[in-house]
């Protein structure tokens, strides 16, 4: 019995990221979810008695597959290098996954307080595991030296942001986006200021 409500939610949820995507969170209706997964409205909120319940169950089941993807990583054995673009990987396919790819996922300021605690927790510790990843790759001379807390922030930007753009009719699949976007990025840790721009008066005015 319970196994089926948690699939039925996982269905609701998958509907929910559907309806998120097409019209924003803010503008999307309990209504609205309910006709995407085949429900009454009242059938809904026996599984859900929000959009902040379903919002919070978005979030949380993504930052978990994060987690379960970045430590996955550091028990693989391989090189910090391959453990970074695996996780980045991770994440982008996380952020473009049916369930979990709307930008639902970035509305974190639209939970209430306690539930939005909870997931800044949650992500603080995520961020905190890559910035560290990060600094043992320049402490093994896998990556150039550079600011671990800045260039973290980056890389998620980055990954975060995948959500905003990606459109699964477009040329490029979800893991396409992934494997391309995570070695961008594992080659800026490499090579670090070596590829950037000179910092003359014509390059910054």
């Amino acid at each position: 019995m319970r196994r089926r409500a948690d699939a039925r939610r996982l269905e609701i949820l998958s509907a929910a990221a559907r309806v998120f995507r097409r019209c924003g969170y803010a503008d999307t209706s309990m209504r609205e979810i309910a006709a995407e997964a085949d429900l009454s409205s009242g059938n809904l909120y026996h599984y859900f008695s929000g959009k902040h319940e379903l919002l919070f169950f978005c979030q949380d089941r993504a930052l978990a597959r994060m987690h379960s993807a970045l430590e996955s990583a550091r028990d693989s054995g391989t090189s910090v290098l391959e453990q970074t673009r695996s996780v980045i990987e991770s994440h982008v396919r996380c952020m473009l996954d049916e369930f979990e790819g709307a930008t639902a996922h970035l509305q974190v300021e639209a939970l209430p307080e306690e539930l939005r605690q909870q997931i800044i927790e949650k992500r603080d510790a995520y961020e905190q595991a890559i910035r560290q990843l990060i600094v043992n790759g320049v402490e093994q001379g896998e990556f150039a030296a550079c600011d671990a807390r800045l260039v973290t922030r980056a890389i998620l930007g980055a990954a975060n942001w995948t959500a905003m753009w990606f459109r699964p009719e477009g040329e490029q699949s979800a893991n396409d986006v992934a494997i391309a976007l995570a070695g961008y990025l594992v080659n800026g840790l490499i090579y670090g200021g070596e590829l950037s721009v000179p910092r003359t008066r014509a390059a910054i005015s």
